[in-house]
């Protein structure tokens, strides 16, 4: 594995860290450089894709021994490979003799790696297993020169590195994340990938983020999804690891987030009763893995950052392995197709806008809670001092259920009461 190397300086000064660290109805948003500075990303590069677990990956992708696939991160060319003891490894795609990229091909199958230059061959477990006119060499042996392992861990059939020697092992690092999700008896591991979106946003990565964890712009950017799910009516989650989220509540007669709201015969996932069969849940798993578990399917975001002001969008919508070829997911592909170019339009805007010199860092509104969750694990990680700020709740989110019961009632109320000045009917 890579030596851990030497700590950047934090790009944010120590007024900017304790103006986000706030408790959020007197804290402010991150200045516009965080969205637009090169040397931003390089911290960010730095410090959080090469020192943190990252999902890059899912396990059936890699479905047999022998199977690969190859990810570019970050200019760094990875190959991921399921070993003949079905254990997923990653590798540095690189040679230990002259340099040279061992694997070309996207994803594939092999018994074994080749460098197609002077064909040094290499096991799928990383180990060098033939070299041709070396057996002279001084300080030299097969055994000390495999190629170059990366980190890797399997959780929920997501396949996550670490390209640091120093950070701690996956379920340590992830805290309380692990347990949550078991406490609903959600298993991931039996998702399959039934549609994927992709797009280029002109737009920092989190700022995508961010828009990902409110929704107090619903009303005026999506009006399909505010139809399904009030955009003011949920709850917050408060963990101790690296992540965020909460659930809302769908509208009356909603069943999913799709053209019509309704599921067509797709069966429920995870739901365990009446109660979260009428929930969306939503989380970002630090730093750039959203995961929205609705009844009937699993959506995910990942926005990797192409440069400070661009960002690539990789959205992908998952269904239970047996179901998987056999339901319907058009109706809510076309919806999130919708919604997520709704979004992208606006952030863009943002992008724009915060490029301006006249912008200082905002003010959160009260339903903007969880972007300031997402801000703050921003800040403590800028800040590098080994703290760890919680999050607050937004405005008015206990009882949502019943206060949308409560909606219900007083629309039918105002529906039968007589209009304004005109007498009853008798």
């Amino acid at each position: 594995m890579t030596a851990t190397q030497p700590h950047r300086a934090s790009p944010l000064t120590p007024a900017e860290l304790a103006s986000i660290r706030r408790p959020f109805r007197g804290a402010r948003l991150l200045p516009g450089r965080a969205y637009h500075d090169d040397s931003f990303l390089e911290f960010e590069r730095d410090e959080w894709f090469f020192r943190d677990w990252i999902a890059v990956g899912r396990a059936e992708e890699m479905p047999q021994p022998g199977s690969f696939i190859l990810r570019d991160y970050f200019g760094e060319s990875v190959l991921l490979v399921r070993g003949r003891d079905d254990v997923i490894r990653a590798f540095y795609n690189v040679c230990r003799h002259r340099g040279t990229a061992v694997e070309e091909r996207d994803c594939g199958k092999a018994v074994r790696f080749q460098c197609p230059y002077h064909a040094w061959i290499y096991d799928l477990d990383g180990r060098l297993i033939r070299t041709k006119h070396t057996e002279d060499l001084e300080d030299f042996s097969h055994a000390t020169f495999g190629l170059t392992p990366i980190r890797a861990e399997v959780w929920g059939g997501w396949v996550f590195l670490c390209f640091n020697d120093a950070t701690p092992g996956l379920e340590t690092y992830l805290g309380d994340w692990f347990a949550h999700h078991a406490g609903f008896g959600r298993d991931y591991a039996r998702l399959r990938r039934a549609a994927r979106l992709e797009y280029n946003v002109a737009a920092n990565w989190k700022i995508v983020a961010e828009n990902y964890s409110e929704c107090y712009h619903c009303p005026g950017v999506h009006p399909l999804l505010n139809k399904l799910t009030p955009y003011d009516l949920g709850e917050d989650f408060f963990p101790s690891g690296p992540w965020k989220g909460g659930w809302m509540v769908f509208a009356n007669g909603c069943e999913t987030m799709s053209i019509d709201g309704q599921r067509h015969g797709r069966p429920l996932l995870y739901a365990r009763d009446r109660e979260e069969a009428r929930r969306i849940y939503y989380y970002i798993l630090w730093p750039n893995l959203i995961v929205s578990v609705h009844p009937d399917y699993v959506l995910t975001h990942q926005a990797w950052p192409d440069g400070p002001n661009r960002s690539k969008v990789v959205c992908d919508l998952y269904v239970d392995v047996d179901s998987a070829g056999s339901v319907d997911v058009s109706g809510a592909v076309e919806f999130w197709d919708i919604t997520n170019r709704e979004d992208y339009h606006v952030v863009e805007l943002q992008q724009q806008g915060t490029r301006s010199r006249s912008w200082e860092a905002g003010r959160y509104s009260n339903q903007e809670a969880s972007v300031h969750a997402f801000d703050l694990m921003c800040a403590d990680r800028y800040a590098m001092d080994g703290e760890r700020f919680r999050r607050e709740a937004r405005t008015e989110v206990a009882n949502a259920e019943k206060r949308l019961a409560g909606r219900a009632g007083a629309s039918r109320t105002a529906s039968v009461a007589p209009a304004s000045g005109s007498k009853p009917a008798g």
